[in-house]
């Protein structure tokens, strides 16, 4: 075989390689439901994504190596770009439409479902009609790459989720607008103003009205939710995500949540929601 180059990885997949022009990437339960809508988006020509060619002799999927710049860390400088951000938020609603309407069976999203536990709070509300897909839900500056400056692929769909489009932009602004305090941010976005980048990402999405309103008590309930979510993980899971917790992620989390309730009146007025 080709000899393996190992990859960077997330906070939790370990044991990715490069051979040759593929990735190699261990087996999960969400490895189904990855290989199916990799699938989808190769039979309607969407060019953002890997494409899923098998499993190797060693079991690990195959994936395509998408070629560009992606942010490693310690985060670049041009994290803080607007033409890059405008660019994510393109790419990510050009993934999300060529998702929608793709319904993969049953199973494979049982298999991904989150758990149901106590103390938990539900699920955001949805703007009436909003359609659901298969979001991607970890648009990390990690997970994109770019050409010339511009986000021409996403990468590590390991957290594939049924979503809505305010889903997807409330996941992007978390990462990259950022929608967190000053002190937990990467040095290239601790001075940018969170309230004019959701803003941009809003519009450059093409993100609605209703969706708009609803923005800020998704990321409010998102982040909720996300604290039980990754203390779950951490206690049955561990690996990278009891060492994530152990780092201090879930006081990370509750400073998010209180950031998000102070600034939250001044994001969605710089949304243009009522105006």
């Amino acid at each position: 075989m080709t000899n393996e180059v190992p990859l960077p990885g997330g906070d939790v997949t370990e044991g990715i390689v490069r051979v040759g022009g593929t990735v190699r990437r261990p087996l999960g339960p969400h490895s189904p439901l990855v290989h199916a809508v990799l699938g989808h988006l190769e039979s309607v020509g969407f060019e953002g994504a890997p494409r899923f060619l098998g499993l190797d002799d060693r079991g690990r999927e195959v994936l395509t190596f998408v070629e560009g710049e992606v942010a490693g860390r310690p985060h670049p400088a041009w994290l803080a770009d607007d033409a890059r951000l405008a660019s994510v938020a393109r790419l990510l609603r050009a993934y999300d439409d060529a998702v929608a309407g793709f319904e993969p069976p049953a199973h494979l999203l049982d298999a991904v479902a989150p758990p149901d536990l106590p103390g938990m709070p539900p699920e955001p509300s949805v703007p009436d009609g909003a359609e659901r897909f298969i979001g991607h839900l970890d648009v990390t500056p990690e997970n994109v790459v770019f050409r010339g400056g511009q986000a021409v692929a996403l990468i590590d769909f390991d957290l594939l989720r049924p979503a809505t489009r305010v889903d997807e932009v409330v996941n992007l602004c978390l990462h990259w607008a950022p929608l967190s305090p000053e002190q937990d941010r990467s040095d290239p976005l601790r001075r940018a103003d969170a309230v004019v980048r959701t803003r941009l990402v809003a519009d450059a999405y093409g993100l609605d009205d209703p969706a708009r309103a609803l923005l800020v008590p998704t990321a409010i309930r998102r982040t909720e939710r996300s604290w039980h979510l990754m203390r779950h993980r951490a206690q049955t899971l561990g690996g990278g995500w009891a060492r994530m917790w152990a780092d201090g992620v879930g006081e990370t989390i509750l400073r998010r949540l209180e950031w998000l309730e102070a600034e939250g009146d001044r994001i969605t007025v710089g949304l243009g929601v009522g105006r």
